[in-house]
């Protein structure tokens, strides 16, 4: 996968390379669709930085230099302020992806009295994974609406993958997946399922492993992170 991304962002590299001048957004969008067909960035817009351009397309963002002779990933920092300007607009990009994939296609477990919003990729395999679940009335008694996506780490056809499947196909989604994750079997059953959406999500937003969090701002937490350091962290964010 990382070889794929590589090679990828080599040949848009050369594409960009070849176009001489480029100096406007019109002209770096024809010239990612001629290295990336099919690929429509969601925004690009010029950086602080006189020259580099700023392109995002869905979780993901790198820059394009002016000229088209450069691409960069990574993080852009202003070293007199030593503030990072590439994670908020990320954060943004994460938001904005979570909130097209749409609640409808995650697994909700809503608390009586909603406060926050916490995103969380999971494996119903993975050790962390089964304690987060295990705590999950700490987690609604705090306020925070724990919205679930699949990440199976075994990938497409696994065993977790299927019994992902099994638990979106399931009458009772929230019942099966706390079955799931005590390692109680779960009927097998096939329909119309976004975990492959989730594990494509996952990846661009660059889990490396489950539990992955994604704040309400848009923040990622890797690991799992006890219900009262994810309260504080979430109202801390709130604040500002």
């Amino acid at each position: 996968m990382k070889r794929l991304i590589l090679l990828t962002l080599s040949s848009l590299a050369l594409v960009l390379g070849s176009v001489p001048g480029l100096a406007d957004e019109k002209a770096i969008r024809e010239a990612l669709q001629r290295a990336l067909p099919g690929m429509q960035p969601d925004s690009i817009q010029p950086t602080k930085l006189k020259g580099l351009y700023e392109v995002l397309y869905g979780p993901k963002l790198f820059y394009v230099s002016e000229d088209g002779a450069y691409l960069i990933q990574g993080s852009l920092v202003d070293v007199n302020s030593r503030q990072d300007l590439t994670e908020p607009r990320l954060a943004q990009a994460r938001v904005g992806a979570l909130n097209k994939m749409g609640s409808a296609n995650m697994i909700v477990f809503k608390p009586q009295k909603p406060k926050h919003v916490a995103y969380v990729f999971t494996d119903i395999d993975c050790g962390y994974c089964r304690k987060l679940h295990s705590e999950i009335k700490q987690y609604l008694d705090a306020g925070i609406e724990i919205r679930y996506l699949f990440y199976p780490r075994a990938g497409e056809g696994s065993d977790s993958y299927n019994k992902a499947v099994n638990v979106w196909c399931a009458e009772n989604r929230t019942q099966a997946l706390t079955q799931a994750k005590k390692g109680e079997p779960v009927p097998e059953k096939a329909c119309d399922n976004p975990v492959s959406k989730h594990m494509a999500l996952g990846n661009a937003m660059g889990a490396s492993g489950t539990p992955m969090i994604v704040t309400e701002k848009g923040s990622v937490l890797p690991g799992y992170v006890p219900a009262a350091q994810l309260l504080q962290v979430l109202g801390e964010e709130k604040k500002g």
